[in-house]
């Protein structure tokens, strides 16, 4: 069973608005493999042999918090996990984090760039520890963003200090790391508490410093995702199996590790 581990879908209604926002400005840098809707997302998973997708929202704003994460919950089946999004600019954390594991999410996506912060500002800490000790995985967008201007809000060594600072939990940096910052990756952040997954993917970073990657961090904790409808799941899927790696190596990265994370039942 592959799991893809970082996808995104919208609303009906609002996927048509939602895609034309993401994709404005950025030149065709990704252009889309679907149309953003979680039909649209579950049609690519039938034609890719993808079992299990977990959807990762972002909230932008205070005002969108419950509704996106009601929405987020509503969509939840067999075969489309939803994480839930925290917006971490004022109003009680803490309540808001209770309500999103009183909900049954499993984890929060989070992304520096498009909710305004520092990945290692002090505030934030203090909510992923806060996250973690309420059972919930923290994934984070990594590094680059097409949409937004360097200097960019997270990095490999930001990770890293995250990475020894937090008390416990399951820490994910996307985009293996850091996007486009993977010299830094292998010289900061392999070999931390932290796990990796691959979206945005295979043809960005080249196969060698892939396998530099997860040899150094450990293929146990590599999780294989695509950001779509961001990138192609049958190509980044290609790029797995033919990894010179063991095939028990490659199907804990196809869906393996990710099955445990979140707990569920794994068939090869």
């Amino acid at each position: 069973m592959i799991i893809d581990f970082h996808t995104h879908a919208f609303p009906d209604a609002l996927a048509p608005k939602a895609m034309k926002s993401l994709t404005d400005g950025i030149e065709g840098f990704c252009p889309p493999v679907y149309d953003g809707t979680v039909s649209g997302l579950l049609g690519n998973m039938d034609e890719w042999r993808v079992g299990v997708s977990v959807i990762q929202p972002i909230v932008t704003k205070r005002s969108q918090f419950e509704k996106t994460n009601e929405w987020a919950k509503s969509i939840e089946s067999d075969r489309i996990i939803p994480f839930g999004s925290l917006y971490p600019h004022g109003g009680d954390y803490k309540r808001d984090i209770d309500f999103l594991a009183g909900m049954g999410f499993k984890g929060l996506k989070f992304h520096a760039e498009y909710q305004d912060f520092d990945l290692d500002d002090p505030h934030m800490m203090r909510i992923y520890d806060y996250v973690a000790g309420r059972g919930l995985i923290l994934l984070h967008h990594a590094g680059f963003d097409p949409s937004f201007k360097p200097p960019f809000r997270s990095n490999p060594r930001m990770f890293a200090k995250v990475a020894d600072a937090l008390k416990g939990g399951v820490l994910i940096a996307a985009h293996l790391g850091g996007h486009a910052q993977w010299d830094d990756v292998e010289r900061h952040l392999v070999g931390k508490d932290i796990y990796l997954d691959t979206s945005m993917g295979f043809g960005y970073y080249t196969e060698e410093q892939f396998l530099r990657i997860a040899g150094a961090h450990g293929t146990d904790r590599i999780l294989f995702a695509t950001d779509a409808p961001w990138s192609h799941a049958g190509d980044e899927i290609s790029s797995v199996e033919g990894l010179p790696l063991p095939q028990a190596e490659k199907d804990a990265i196809l869906g393996g590790n990710a099955a445990r994370l979140l707990e569920l039942e794994y068939m090869t």
